[in-house]
């Protein structure tokens, strides 16, 4: 078992290597920055944007609704798309006739760009020329056209709906990779004890899933903490600021406001935020499941 374990972290090594080289290293290099430019003091040492920058910004309206967006957006999106994700992952390991053209299909949505996947589904939301207002009218379903992207809560909605869509193959990737690690063997003894399908997947699946859901809740909810190009070329932040998220906001306060301390501490929450949810999750998921 030891040496199963090693293996599996030595085949994660190179994952995490990427993941350190582009979430961790350009953070460590703005403290260090930070820490050079200011010497006079050990405050000033570890003020990025200053402490007054802080406060303005925790008393912006605007900022606490942005907060508030993209813990909501992440909450939603990534427990629905570990769901579709696991089903997918399932139906992917069987031995299924096409196997690989059904493979492909499925990952097509996640291989699409972000923004160009926005941009196809703002057409499709559209008032007056979507497809679904066409669609659910030609059924009869509804008398009006509705407004996917221009009302409240609809617009969130809607936004969640196209992030659950994309990435949810992504997760399946992710977690048919760790299907397959699981030995053949250990189904086939259950079977043999008289477990039956869902006994075998909440004793044997899951459990032994674990460290792949972990990567996968990881990864997924970091990218939805930081998402930005599907709100920013889907609803645009609107309507008014009610799917405008944290990069989003950072984004606007320091390219449109020209505000770069305030801009610089709106991304230093937004990494405080996404380091405490990393933990919990490490903390929760590492334990071992037959302990």
């Amino acid at each position: 078992m030891r040496r199963t374990h090693r293996a599996g972290v030595l085949l994660l090594l190179p994952a995490v290597a990427v993941v350190l080289a582009i979430l961790v290293l350009p953070v460590l290099q703005t403290l260090l920055l930070s820490v050079a430019r200011n010497t006079t003091s050990v405050l000033q040492a570890f003020d990025f944007a200053g402490l007054a920058n802080y406060e303005r910004l925790f008393m912006t309206p605007r900022f606490r609704t942005a907060i508030a967006n993209t813990l909501v957006f992440a909450g939603v999106t990534v427990p629905l798309e570990l769901v579709f994700g696991i089903v997918l992952a399932l139906l992917l390991n069987r031995n299924l006739p096409g196997r690989w053209l059904v493979r492909m299909a499925i990952l097509l949505p996640w291989a699409l760009p972000t923004a160009l996947n926005a941009l196809m589904w703002r057409w499709m939301f559209n008032t007056e020329f979507g497809l679904f207002n066409a669609l659910l009218q030609g059924a009869g379903l509804i008398e009006q056209r509705i407004n996917w992207i221009g009302g409240i809560p609809i617009a969130m909605a809607s936004m969640m709906a196209v992030s659950v869509w994309k990435t949810s193959s992504f997760v399946a990737l992710l977690l048919l990779a760790g299907l397959q690690a699981i030995p053949r063997e250990v189904y086939e003894a259950a079977e043999v004890d008289g477990a039956n399908a869902w006994s075998r997947f909440w004793t044997i699946t899951l459990p032994l899933l674990r460290p792949a859901i972990l990567v996968a809740l990881l990864l997924r909810t970091m990218d939805a903490l930081r998402a930005f190009e599907l709100p920013f070329n889907l609803t645009d932040g609107g309507p008014l600021t009610s799917t405008e998220t944290l990069s989003l906001y950072a984004y606007r306060v320091i390219f449109q406001y020209v505000n770069f301390n305030l801009g610089a501490a709106a991304m230093v929450v937004q990494f405080a935020i996404i380091m405490v949810v990393a933990l919990l999750y490490i903390v929760t998921l590492r334990r071992d499941p037959y302990a």
